[in-house]
């Protein structure tokens, strides 16, 4: 996909976009995939149960902060009404099309690039992404957005579209499952080329019949944060 190439260029190495007092050294891999057979579909359904595997990979990879999922096929969520409504395999939603990077309740939320705040919304269905930031950036003659899911309520207080951020300025910090859409706390990390008209939303998981479409229009997260 070389119109994503230009992408690569904005950033010079592991960017974070967490609280920056993570180290890249300290970030792990993980697998949510449907062929993760150590993950169970009850730990998928409890925040609690998927709180306590996610602590004990860490420790057992010596890491703090957990990453993974784009393009992900996940079982997590046949929980929720928002993705599992139809019986047809090609139309539910079960591919990731996002970043996930799992942190704890309070942890600072980065802007990756200098930008300004497009929308914002608390997108607060079971299962969805809760309060939800939406920046707009611009680089080489393209207009491209970043999406940060599943934050705190407070992040949205205050917030005014076409203010002005700075790369690794903090413009929210992550909720808890109280108010993320009820998943153990987590940022979840995408890029969209085109929001088709969306404000403080949009689709973070495809279904298989469209998710060529997603890919093309929210290419890999990690062509900015350069964590793997």
């Amino acid at each position: 996909m070389p119109h994503h190439n230009f992408l690569t260029g904005l950033t010079a190495g592991f960017t974070p976009v967490i609280d920056s007092g993570f180290s890249f050294q300290q970030y792990r891999h993980m697998d949510l995939s449907v062929s993760n057979s150590e993950l169970s579909q009850s730990q998928l359904n409890s925040p609690n149960a998927f709180q306590e595997y996610l602590d004990s990979f860490l420790r057992k990879q010596k890491g703090k902060v957990a990453y993974g999922g784009y393009k992900e096929h996940r079982g997590l969520y046949k929980r929720s009404e928002l993705f599992s409504s139809t019986e047809d395999e090609e139309q539910v939603r079960n591919r990731h099309i996002g970043l996930d990077i799992w942190a704890p309740a309070g942890t600072a939320v980065l802007a990756v690039l200098d930008g300004k705040i497009h929308s914002f919304r608390n997108n607060d269905n079971f299962g969805d992404y809760g309060p939800t930031i939406i920046l707009e950036h611009e680089a080489e003659g393209k207009r491209f957005y970043t999406l940060y899911g599943h934050l705190q309520r407070l992040s949205l207080l205050n917030l005014e579209t076409e203010k002005k951020v700075k790369q690794g300025e903090q413009i929210a910090a992550l909720g808890d499952p109280s108010e993320n859409g009820n998943y153990a706390p987590h940022l979840h990390f995408q890029i969209i080329l085109d929001m088709q008209g969306k404000h403080g939303d949009y689709p973070g998981v495809a279904s298989r019949k469209e998710l060529d479409f997603y890919l093309e229009n929210s290419p890999d997260p990690n062509l900015l944060l350069k964590i793997y």
